[in-house]
């Protein structure tokens, strides 16, 4: 054990002998700073005594799930309030459109430039996206009692531009993170938005052990079935099902021979990331969503019948979570897994699996496997979805800072920083953080 940390701490400081690395970080760094700033910067005309007599209302409605992915700043009004959501709700819309549209699919194919234009077609819809989020967001906030100074149209212009702008500087933030900083810029922005309050959910704990509202005992139980989960999240993270590719001997050029090689296709269990959960819980909550917006009012109606049979808690609620998440899986990993693109690839490069015929048999061959993959992917996800129901109720607490859904983007966020970091590492020739990349320290090294 001492031994590993002392390997953990020689590979961190190892991250700033290298100035490229160094200055990496550091601006990503300044970047997560500045972002957490405007999180914290509230919009004009609101009352922010009133807002903060709503927190808790946003729990349980789609508002809820959105406020997740930005640290807390819708609920606090502040001018990044939009976060990274827009952004990544007009990628993931071009992703859908790209297999419907022959358009779309065409600029995919076409490498860099049709990524640039794919791209500056998603800042455009992004602008959009925060228009319309903005000016219903302004709206919900008019129909809050006392939460807006001067309520009108002046107030909603002025939180749409307001709103626009912090959606559209967080989205160049994220972009300037990828391209100057480490790892991915978007998924860094909510890594640490959900991380953000981890300290508080802390404190609250310890603060709800000093009270006797849970028992040390039953605290330290909590956080080893915890530890347990998150090891195996990492695992079925990284787990995938290899297939084996042959690249044939070819000659090349001027009678240069090019010498076969054997590789492989990984097929991960979760190809789909957290995407099913997200839109699993957006289906789910609406209900709940709908009524809240009547005000709660009668107790009564079809809208509060459907939101009390689709409560957390409940057998129905747990059975349709679950149905969602796994046919969601299905959907989203057959949207962005192609067969037949990578069968003709590899037809290209003149490889093939052994004892598959290239072209269409190895794209149902391909096809076969990930429907056999996706399967025990998605029954991974429903569990890990719902099991931290299961465990408060068994432990018996209301609140905690751990949940499926931040689990994941967590975990997945953090070895993707992880395995970038470890590749610059070993491009300079020093100790990385993984044992299987581990190579012997033999000084910086001077490239052209």
């Amino acid at each position: 054990m001492a031994n590993e940390r002392a390997q953990a701490l020689h590979a961190a400081q190892n991250l700033f002998k290298i100035p490229e690395l160094k200055s990496k970080i550091l601006f990503t760094l300044m970047c997560l700073a500045v972002y957490r700033l405007g999180s914290h910067i509230p919009t004009a005309g609101v009352n922010i005594l009133a807002l903060q007599q709503m927190a808790g209302q946003f729990e349980g409605t789609l508002f809820g799930i959105y406020d997740l992915f930005t640290g807390g700043a819708l609920q606090r009004a502040t001018v990044f309030a939009l976060g990274i959501m827009p952004y990544i709700s007009a990628s993931i819309v071009f992703q859908v459109l790209g297999s419907t549209f022959p358009t779309i699919e065409k600029l995919q194919k076409e490498g860099e430039d049709g990524r640039r234009k794919l791209t500056q077609w998603t800042r455009y819809a992004t602008v959009f996206l925060c228009i319309m989020q903005a000016y219903g967001y302004s709206i919900f906030l008019e129909s809050q009692p006392g939460v807006v100074v001067d309520p009108g149209w002046g107030f909603r212009l002025e939180t749409v531009l307001l709103l626009t702008a912090g959606g559209v500087f967080v989205m160049w933030l994220g972009e300037q993170i990828t391209e100057r900083g480490i790892g991915n810029g978007m998924s860094l922005l909510i890594f640490f938005s959900i991380i953000q309050g981890f300290p508080a959910a802390v404190f609250n704990t310890l603060e709800l052990l000093r009270a006797g509202g849970i028992s040390l005992f039953k605290l330290m139980a909590l956080l080893a079935v915890l530890v347990l989960i998150t090891a195996a999240v990492v695992a079925l993270t990284m787990a995938a099902r290899k297939i084996p590719v042959q690249i044939p001997r070819k000659v090349v050029g001027r009678g240069r021979v090019r010498e076969g090689q054997k590789s492989f296709i990984p097929i991960r269990i979760n190809s789909a990331g957290v995407m099913p959960i997200i839109f699993a819980q957006a289906i789910i909550i609406v209900p709940g969503t709908l009524y809240s917006f009547t005000g709660g009012q009668g107790g009564a109606g079809i809208l509060y019948d459907i939101s009390q049979i689709f409560q957390p808690g409940s057998t129905w609620y747990y059975i349709t979570y679950a149905a969602l998440i796994i046919v969601f899986t299905y959907v989203y990993t057959a949207i962005i897994f192609n067969p037949v693109d990578l069968a003709e690839n590899l037809k290209k490069q003149g490889g093939f699996i052994p004892g598959v015929k290239p072209g269409v048999q190895t794209a149902e061959y391909i096809d076969h496997v990930l429907t056999r993959v996706t399967l025990p992917g998605s029954i991974y996800l429903a569990t890990i979805a719902i099991l931290p129901f299961w465990i408060f109720a068994a432990f018996d607490i209301q609140t905690f800072f751990f949940g499926g859904t931040s689990l994941l983007i967590v975990v997945g966020v953090a070895l993707d920083t992880v395995q970038q970091m470890q590749q610059h590492l070993l491009l300079r020739q020093y100790e990385g953080f993984m044992k299987k990349g581990r190579v012997k320290y033999r000084g910086r090294q001077k490239y052209m």
